[in-house]
């Protein structure tokens, strides 16, 4: 995983609309990134809808919200329509920027092991600085907790 303070791996992946964003495009926004597991399932679409739902509180904080799953850009159009999200999506089926930024990862369920994706957040600054960090996010309340993160750091910064 990386750490705060270091700057986030550069990245260039499609989003919902098949436009390829890259890290560079975003430099002089916030940027939430948020990494989750699937599409359409109870604790993304909650994460998912409680970030589309902040979307203009961090607009106004001169951010921008991006989830990465492993799920395919067709999937991320289904999902953003099916409950009407806010936030762009982007896809990452080669797991590249997964493991670049260490959320790419052996999980277990059910005595099962598997390859998987680790619920986390990073905000990044303006520069591409990673300034904060969550892994292993438990849903309730995260959007809010993210937000109140950003505000701080702006003060601070």
């Amino acid at each position: 995983m990386i750490e705060i303070d270091t700057a986030a791996p550069e990245f260039c992946l499609p989003n919902q609309d098949d436009v390829e964003i890259c890290l560079r495009d975003l430099k002089g926004k916030w940027i939430v990134l948020y990494f989750y597991p699937k599409d359409n399932t109870p604790g993304c679409t909650t994460e998912a809808c409680d970030f589309s739902e902040a979307a203009p509180d961090f607009s106004n904080l001169n951010a921008i919200i991006i989830g990465v799953s492993a799920d395919s850009t067709a999937k991320h159009r289904n999902f953003i329509e099916k409950k009407d999200l806010s936030i762009t999506l982007l896809s990452d089926e080669s797991t590249t920027m997964l493991q670049d930024y260490g959320v790419w990862s052996l999980k277990k369920n059910y005595g099962k092991e598997y390859m998987g994706i680790v619920r986390s957040t990073l905000i990044i600054n303006p520069e591409g600085i990673v300034k904060a960090l969550w892994k292993n996010v438990k849903v309730k309340g995260h959007a809010d907790e993210v937000k109140e993160k950003l505000e701080l750091l702006q003060k601070s910064e």
